[in-house]
């Protein structure tokens, strides 16, 4: 474990046996396993020279660049605690992250430098500095890494879900290894994967692919964000293997059908997703184009991260977020948290495993109302068929209260998407004058006027409960997307609370 820590999710084995073979790309630059070593232990002496040691927070400002898994790296290799920020975010918001997790300073890159050293001197920073990749690797390596307990905090990224001011969510060297690890394990990761980061790097999908991959032996291609063009160039190009991303990214490319003519994607051989349903078309459209197979997945940045995934070979069931992680524990627990529901009733995911938060940092009665004797209540609605397997229903802060009755955004979106002339949907909550809440549909079509609103809610009645019907319908060319290339919720509510108001 210690040996693991030390090298940042490159085992000693990868480093000796990949030496020369590539860890990272991007463009032209490309970063070996051995360089990769090395430049995360410059990092590291930067910071042990700056008296930067085991416990202290240091920040990452980073657009999606190679340097900035080099400085995640090297604060893990000194014993400090990374804390990724959210570039996209404002200032007010940074600076409350960097006061809250008492950063002594921030790492940044070339783009996001000038920022980070006035969010520094307005925060009034333990050391105020604000360096740049060529600064950390300019450094002496760390001569000796710092004794490292598996158990320590690593890593301290910000969630703020649906509410609220951001959370802090310590995660330790341990944990983090271990979802890595049965991450590589469950996919059968090797030297030979080649993985494409286009999400962000500080979210926890990319994040968990670029350590497994790592931890595999085997290398990641980095690109500044997601761009269908560009990723279908950087697939042919670099000969990917796997990508990670929502079913939107997914449809994005499958509609780039010039570039995709121009291209050799085949060298792709799996993908998975998550936050969103896989509907059937979309499953037949890649597997046509790319030759591979889409599996969904689950996951909390506080839960492991990864708790659910579907086999990469082997039962995979349309809609299913697949099974439990080995060594990850999970319940589907009645409103009052102490009950289990039995198989096919709806409860609330509650989660326990090696990678599940400490707690949340300086807010012990979240700590205390979400955290129980290791397990984790995750606020996810979900149910379970006689084999296992688990299907997301809805947030439990998202749950539509129609009069009374209950109603799950996931299940609707689910009874929509069986129209043929449906190709995307999300439903969101709106307040109504005598239901209380009515559900909303936001609503991509296959092509222009391939359904109208009224054969929509036709069609419903036909095949869903009277209650759960979208009072409001909305056709829209494509559904908004946050910085972390889920759907954008928020503006779907607020679009949701004008239309039912209209």
């Amino acid at each position: 474990m210690t040996q693991i820590d030390h090298l940042g999710y490159l085992t000693r084995d990868a480093v000796r046996l990949h030496a020369d073979r590539p860890a990272l790309m991007q463009d032209d630059f490309v970063v070996t396993h051995a360089a990769l070593d090395d430049r995360a232990d410059r990092v590291g002496g930067w910071l042990a020279g700056r008296g930067i040691g085991p416990g202290t927070a240091v920040a990452l400002l980073w657009r999606n660049d190679v340097r900035y898994v080099e400085a995640l790296f090297g604060i893990m290799r000194a014993g400090a605690v990374a804390v990724p920020l959210n570039a996209r975010q404002n200032d007010e918001t940074l600076a409350y992250i960097l006061a809250d997790a008492s950063c002594a300073g921030i790492l940044a890159g070339p783009s996001e430098l000038d920022r980070a050293e006035s969010l520094a001197k307005s925060v009034g920073l333990a050391q105020a500095f604000a360096a740049g990749p060529g600064e950390l690797q300019q450094a002496e390596p760390l001569s000796a890494a710092p004794p490292h307990d598996p158990d320590a905090v690593c890593m301290q990224p910000y969630t703020s879900g649906s509410t609220g001011r951001p959370k802090g969510v310590p995660l330790t060297h341990r944990g983090q290894i271990w979802c890595a690890d049965i991450v590589r394990k469950c996919y059968l990761f090797d030297e030979t994967e080649r993985a494409l980061l286009a999400a962000p790097l500080f979210h926890k999908n990319a994040a968990m692919t670029l350590k497994s991959t790592l931890l595999a032996g085997g290398s990641c291609v980095v690109l500044p964000g997601f761009e269908p063009v560009s990723v279908l160039r950087a697939i042919d190009r670099f000969k990917v293997t796997y990508l990670s991303g929502v079913p939107a990214m997914y449809r994005m490319l499958l509609s780039e059908t010039d570039e995709l003519a121009r291209r050799d994607v085949s060298s792709v051989r799996f993908a998975t997703a998550g936050s969103a349903p896989v509907t059937v078309d979309l499953l037949e459209d890649f597997q046509r184009v790319f030759g591979a197979p889409i599996a969904e997945g689950y996951g909390l940045t506080e839960g492991g991260p990864d708790v659910l995934l579907a086999p990469r070979w082997g039962i995979n069931k349309l809609g299913s977020l697949g099974l439990p992680l080995p060594g990850c524990e999970v319940q589907l627990r009645a409103a009052d948290g102490t009950v289990e529901v039995a198989v096919g009733e709806v409860g609330e995911l509650w989660v326990r495993n090696p990678g599940v938060t400490t707690g949340y940092h300086g807010l012990p009665e979240v700590t205390a109302e979400r955290i129980r004797d290791g397990w984790l209540a995750t606020r996810d609605l979900m149910r379970r068929d006689s084999d296992g397997y688990y299907y997301f229903v809805g947030r439990a802060d998202d749950l539509i209260n129609v009069a009374g009755e209950n109603v799950y955004p996931k299940e609707v979106e689910q009874l929509l998407l069986r129209h043929p002339a449906v190709r995307d949907v999300s439903v969101v909550g709106g307040t109504h004058p005598v239901k209380g809440t009515v559900p909303v549909a936001f609503i991509v079509l296959s092509e222009p006027g391939a359904a109208t609103v009224q054969e929509l809610t036709s069609f419903f009645h036909g095949v869903g409960p009277h209650y759960a019907y979208p009072r409001v319908i909305e056709f829209v060319t494509e559904l908004p997307l946050a910085g972390t290339g889920k759907i954008d919720r928020t503006e779907l509510q607020a679009r949701a609370r004008a239309l039912v108001d209209a």
